[in-house]
């Protein structure tokens, strides 16, 4: 520990690192255990009981968090799924979607954190696409990110089954290969396609090329996905250039939204189908 480190007790700090902080959750490890991660206990996970005195508030604003990682997207995120949830409930959002990166990991955790909180759950992932090698514990990833969330069961079946073929193609850990998907078939209209963050072909081509370039990759999204299943994504982390860049995407929603048709709604689903196995702050500006 260095000379300008706070005055934190080596009792504080070991319960910190051994994740024994005070959450107000109940401590299934038992006395004694070397950690909590052990095969001993950890496979099997009691049933989720919600800390004391926590309440869904009631928001004036209905907002939705459509673009959200847990803890199972190395270094973007850092919650457990059953904290978002929670942190949803006391946010009163209108619902959370969880979109982990190429996986679902951690959707069986937070649909029964969300459905005990009170919280509408969404499921997605954000994928990861153009990788040459793994990338485990990169810190900016190479590649360009593709934000999809499921309508519907049948938007969640139809994504597990893509993100699985593109991990078995890949043949490496962290390295999925979305090669040779039919993207225009696989969605049948039950997704819904974000623009996403920075990686995003969307923000991606608006910061190197500008708005003419942006608008040709929403239209490429738009061609393979359908009108009705892209919406264009305004992140806000406080940025000096975030207001810009959201007012130039705005722009490009706005343009499309002229050319609308029919926009389907995206229907929550409390609980994902059986046998399936930094919080970006996200609104979407519907595009379609």
């Amino acid at each position: 520990m260095g000379f300008n480190n706070p005055e934190v007790s080596w009792k504080e700090l070991e319960r910190t690192l051994s994740d024994r902080v005070r959450t107000g959750r109940p401590n299934r490890v038992p006395a004694g255990a070397n950690g909590g991660d052990s095969p001993a206990w950890s496979p099997v996970r009691s049933a989720y009981e919600p800390p004391p005195g926590l309440a869904r508030r009631d928001n004036a604003t209905p907002y939705a968090e459509l673009h959200c990682h847990s803890m199972f997207s190395f270094l973007d995120g850092a919650s457990h799924p059953e904290e978002l949830a929670e942190e949803a409930a006391r946010l009163g959002l209108e619902a959370l979607a969880i979109t982990d990166h190429d996986g679902f990991y951690g959707v069986v955790r937070f649909a029964e954190a969300a459905r005990a909180v009170g919280v509408p759950t969404v499921f997605g992932s954000e994928l990861s696409l153009g990788l040459t090698k793994p990338q485990n514990g990169m810190p900016d990833p190479e590649g360009s990110h593709l934000l999809v969330l499921a309508r519907d069961p049948e938007g969640y079946a139809r994504l597990a089954s893509v993100i699985s073929a593109a991990q078995l193609a890949g043949a490496e850990k962290g390295k999925p290969s979305y090669e040779g998907i039919a993207w225009e078939e696989v969605h049948g209209d039950h997704w819904l396609v974000l623009t996403g963050c920075r990686k995003g072909t969307v923000p991606a081509s608006l910061e190197r090329h500008g708005p003419a370039a942006a608008a040709r990759e929403l239209e490429a999204l738009v061609a393979t996905f359908g009108r009705s299943n892209v919406v264009v994504e305004l992140c806000d982390h406080g940025d000096p250039l975030d207001s810009a860049r959201n007012d130039a995407l705005a722009q490009l929603a706005i343009r499309g939204r002229r050319r609308r048709h029919h926009q389907r709604p995206l229907r929550h689903a409390g609980s994902p189908p059986a046998g399936d196995g930094h919080g970006c702050g996200a609104g979407a500006a519907e595009h379609g």
